[in-house]
């Protein structure tokens, strides 16, 4: 039986943020045998143009509600020391190109975006940002560097998003699983472990 858990995210979502200590108890938890592939789900296309204040205060409303809910952490200093962009994009493409080194540091470039926007007060919208945290999480930077913004990296961008389509999810986080070509939502929006640990319960595929 062919199975896929698929996880659409953006790395620069709060939510997601929130969700990631719930995501790595899921990985803990499911059966070796079933395959992992993250898909970038694309908050906000290219821009340089600032934040307007009303998008300012939405983002930060978030935050103060992921803070409540999940106990995530974030330093406000952001708000003071960087010059917020609704720009999600680039990030995401730092993800995939990441990726095209070693699948494995997909999810160490997720990571590292999230410690960089959520707890250093660095901002992911740009490109210089990006570089240094290639540079920290050990890839080639200038393999990393061509590839963030070439068209082998926009291409599997929009791939991301036509699978994101295709499992029609439309919240971050979601987490699916695909058995034999049916994909069936685990969470749709924030949920606790204990929630989601019950949906692979329910579908017999939890590791003890």
């Amino acid at each position: 039986m062919k199975s896929t858990l698929y996880y659409v995210l953006d790395p620069m979502c709060s939510w997601c943020w929130g969700f990631r200590q719930v995501f790595e108890t899921l990985l803990k938890r499911i059966p070796d045998h079933i395959r992992v592939q993250y898909v970038m789900g694309g908050l906000a296309p290219d821009s340089d143009q600032p934040m307007p204040e009303e998008t300012r205060n939405y983002v930060q409303q978030q935050w103060r509600l992921v803070e409540k809910q999940t106990g995530a952490k974030f330093n406000w200093a952001y708000w003071e020391k960087c010059q917020p962009r609704r720009s999600t994009y680039p990030a995401c493409r730092a993800v995939i190109a990441a990726g095209l080194q070693s699948q494995k540091k997909i999810p160490t470039m997720i990571h590292a975006i999230q410690k960089a926007y959520y707890l250093q007060a660095r901002n992911p919208s740009d490109t210089d940002v990006l570089v240094a945290l290639a540079d920290e999480i050990d890839l080639d930077v200038e393999h990393f560097r061509r590839a963030i913004n070439s068209s082998e990296v926009e291409q599997l961008l929009q791939q991301d998003f036509t699978t994101r389509r295709r499992l029609h999810a439309n919240r971050f986080p979601s987490v699916l699983i695909e058995i034999n070509n049916t994909p069936r939502f685990l969470v749709e929006g924030f949920r606790p472990a204990a929630d989601v640990l019950e949906q692979l319960q329910a579908y017999s595929l939890l590791r003890s």
